[in-house]
């Protein structure tokens, strides 16, 4: 087993700008919260470019519309979410803990079924809704992107123990008891959120950039292979991460709840194409 001071100690600070002690008790400008300004901020712009290259219409009014439901829907869905999903116990002990926002939490299982709701509420008399999606699906991996980087910057959501040469030691993992030494420390662990960030974000948003410029297949395919896609290498790399709950039938909650996606996927490809 290699020696632990050939792995890399997780020293990151979560705060892009900390804020001196203030009445107001706000710590400072996080990069978890950057993150998800930066993945609108990119959604804003993707959206921008799709209008001036005739690729999908969509005017400035229009546009800044859909973006206030889609940011409602990712934070509310994505809060809810991780209650209902993850933490349901304390959630139905103390509800007013879905304002508790300060204190994390939220799942991207829920933030995806929440654009969807809000979705269907935007398209009404404007879009079809299956038209919508395809656009919409080809956002959202830049969010989940980053989202995984601010994870990983967080040092929170690591993954399994490994000794590979690129494992990290994150402080806030459990410790073991170390004969060695006498002590108890962290074990070196696989930088999951990574792991993540390249699959679910940049590799997922290539694929998807791709199916979207070129010939266009079926309308509501693009969505399906955005479900299937996303619940596949969802699954993948939660082999990689340390579970953060209790395990459903065996799963990581992660892939449970990914099999669900992956089946609506198929689904909505074989209708997109049926429909053909």
């Amino acid at each position: 087993m290699p020696s632990e001071h050939a792995y890399w100690i997780h020293d990151l600070s979560p705060f892009l700008l900390p804020f001196p002690d203030n009445p107001l008790g706000i710590e400072g400008i996080r990069y978890y919260g950057l993150s998800y300004l930066i993945g609108f901020l990119g959604a804003w712009i993707l959206l921008r470019s799709y209008n001036t290259h005739n690729r999908f219409s969509i005017d400035a009014d229009t546009r800044s519309s859909l973006m206030t439901y889609l940011i409602l829907g990712v934070l509310l869905g994505g809060r809810l979410g991780y209650l209902l999903l993850y933490d349901l116990a304390a959630f139905a002990a103390n509800p007013l803990i879905f304002f508790r926002v300060d204190q994390g939490g939220m799942a991207s299982h829920g933030g995806i079924l929440g654009v969807f709701i809000a979705l269907l509420f935007f398209a009404r008399k404007r879009y079809s809704i299956f038209e919508l999606g395809d656009v919409i699906v080809t956002l959202a991996p830049l969010g989940l992107f980053f989202g995984r980087i601010a994870n990983f910057i967080n040092g929170e959501l690591w993954g399994r123990v490994s000794y590979m040469s690129w494992a990290v030691i994150f402080p806030a993992s459990p410790q073991v008891y170390q004969p060695a030494k006498g002590i108890f420390a962290p074990e070196p662990r696989h930088p999951s959120q990574l792991y993540q960030a390249l699959l679910e974000g940049a590799l997922l948003f290539a694929f998807l950039q791709w199916r979207f410029w070129k010939k266009r297949p079926p309308v509501g395919q693009i969505s399906g292979e955005f479900l299937l896609g996303y619940g596949m290498l969802r699954i993948l790399g939660e082999f990689f991460r340390e579970p953060d709950a209790s395990l459903l039938l065996g799963m990581s909650r992660g892939q449970f709840y990914s099999i669900f996606m992956v089946l609506v996927g198929i689904l909505l490809i074989g209708y997109a194409r049926r429909r053909q």
